[in-house]
């Protein structure tokens, strides 16, 4: 009885089905019968009772409990349900290919039944051996504000978005008991994108500078040869505000003097009808998304002081390329069913990162970049190089760098903050994955941090060391199963010494601040 007390009130734990049916009565009973709890059921993941009683909702370890009345789950036949709403790009490409790659992983047939609503289809997992039903995965085609929509209504369980959680959805969520969305336990990147200026490859304009793109898209530049172009207009095109990439472009574009888009902007409610209409007017651009450019050009994003990068892969994963969009799943401070968190540990495996790849998405798996294929990134070091930053600087610099790799997972800031952003969130919890796991036994990584030009750069090295000693402090506290004696974890500072980007601009200097992590 004292263990079965014990379950009832304990607060670490909040189960849930997600199966979108009403609530029924049912009554748990302890196995010796001297507790019993009446409640509206309103959940059980094949482990835990959730349960709405007259002390709040509890949740209770099935396995202590005897279960009585019309809402009691079939314990012989159960079968995990899960629902997810949000960003159709997710739900219709994404998660199917992933479910796909799981399946044949575990021995389920995935079978789809897209029913007779156009917006939903539901995925079975099926053993391949018995032909049972183990789970079923619902997905609603909506977008990213229906999304978070849903799980406020408790009619969804994750939310796939292509933005982030905004302020005000995160307080309602939190008032409606679902927990803080904001913590990176309540959310996961399952892929990167990013956003791309597109044009016709028949269009001159070969780089452009953030701030000047920013302009287009807000109507203060209107011609091309603005931009060293020819002399005529320029046809602005965007996704629509209520798709979650457009309200990315909104987050990532508008700063600053830009405050609104052009009101004779074009908009389009998906990527593909974007690349379609830029693809029938030379003198339009599009931004859109990287994953589907069709024929049409992106055009390389560069600073005043000659520094260009485009969407590459690496470019994407390091956050080096300014405007990188990363994918979500959100969801609730809830129990799921074993099957539901197998299948959402599957999506940082290797395998699945190989099945984002192939898809068109960016994956997150770490890669190591030799120091000889970063040349034009101490070539620009070199060229910056004055009266702050001193050729022994760059020589110590040269010297530490040498004998180690860079690994594409980068740290970056929130604009105006010392709160790492959303990638970087993620990049904690998947450096920390990895140590836990071995990965990097015997090997040394030293975080480094860098920074932008402004101001004296004996200060700037020391903010630039104390944002690697807190980065590298966020992924011990993460790595909690890790043996910190099987490696080496050290820090560095370089300040302003290797600038990714610009200072003469607010876009420059964030993507200057930054923690690398270099290993041998």
């Amino acid at each position: 009885m004292i263990r079965f007390c014990a379950a009832i009130f304990a607060a670490l734990l909040f189960a849930g089905i997600g199966s979108g049916s009403s609530a029924q009565d049912v009554t748990l009973t302890s196995r010796d019968g001297a507790v019993e709890i009446h409640g509206d059921l309103l959940g059980y993941d094949g482990e835990f009772y959730r349960v709405d009683t007259v002390y709040g909702e509890l949740t209770v370890d099935g396995t202590g409990v005897l279960c009585s009345g019309p809402g009691c789950p079939d314990l012989a036949n159960f079968v995990a349900e899960i629902r997810f709403s949000g960003a159709p790009v997710v739900g219709r490409l994404l998660l199917p290919a992933l479910l796909e790659a799981f399946g044949e992983k575990e021995g389920y047939d995935i079978r789809a039944d897209e029913g007779t609503e156009t917006r939903r289809v539901t995925y079975a997992l099926v053993e391949k051996d018995s032909g049972k039903t183990q789970g079923r995965f619902h997905i609603h085609l909506s977008n990213s504000d229906e999304g978070f929509a849903d799980l406020l209504a408790d009619e969804a369980d994750i939310v796939m978005t292509l933005r982030e959680v905004r302020e005000a959805e995160a307080r309602r969520a939190e008032e409606a008991g679902i927990g803080d969305l904001t913590d990176r336990r309540r959310s996961r990147v399952l892929a990167l994108d990013a956003l791309v200026p597109l044009v016709t490859d028949d269009n001159p304009v070969a780089t452009m500078t953030t701030p000047r793109l920013a302009r287009v898209l807000s109507g203060k530049i209107t011609n091309w040869n603005e931009l060293g172009g020819p002399d005529a207009p320029i046809a602005v095109h965007l996704l629509s505000a209520a798709t979650g990439l457009g309200q990315a472009t909104e987050d990532l574009i508008l700063k600053g003097d830009e405050k609104e888009f052009s009101p004779d902007a074009i908009r389009h409610n998906s990527t593909r009808d974007l690349v379609d209409a830029v693809s029938r007017d030379p003198f339009a651009i599009g931004l859109g998304s990287r994953s589907d450019v069709g024929t049409l050009r992106e055009v390389p994003l560069a600073g005043e002081c000659g520094f260009a990068i485009s969407a590459s892969r690496r470019g994407v994963k390091t956050e080096d390329y300014p405007l990188t969009a990363p994918i979500f799943l959100y969801s609730p401070a809830r129990r799921f069913p074993r099957l539901v968190r197998e299948f959402l540990a599957f999506t940082g495996t290797p395998a699945a990162q190989l099945v984002i790849r192939r898809a068109g998405f960016v994956d997150q798996l770490p890669e190591e970049i030799p120091v000889d294929e970063q040349g034009d990134r101490f070539a620009n070091a070199v060229l910056r190089a004055g009266d702050e930053v001193s050729l022994e600087d760059l020589q110590q610099m040269v010297r530490v760098l040498t004998p180690l790799k860079r690994l594409t997972t980068t740290f970056r800031f929130e604009a105006g903050s010392s709160r790492l952003d959303a990638q970087s969130r993620s990049n904690v919890t998947q450096l920390a994955q990895a140590l836990e796991g071995g990965l990097y036994d015997t090997r040394r990584l030293v975080f480094i941090g860098f920074g932008d030009g402004e101001g004296p750069a004996g200060i700037n090295r020391q903010i630039a060391h104390k944002r690697a000693m807190a980065v590298r402090a966020a992924v011990i506290a993460a790595a909690e199963t890790a043996n910190l004696d099987r490696f080496i974890l050290e820090t560095r500072a370089f300040g302003e010494a290797m600038p990714m980007a610009c200072d003469d601009s607010a876009w420059g200097r964030q993507a200057n601040r930054r923690v690398e992590v270099w290993l041998r």
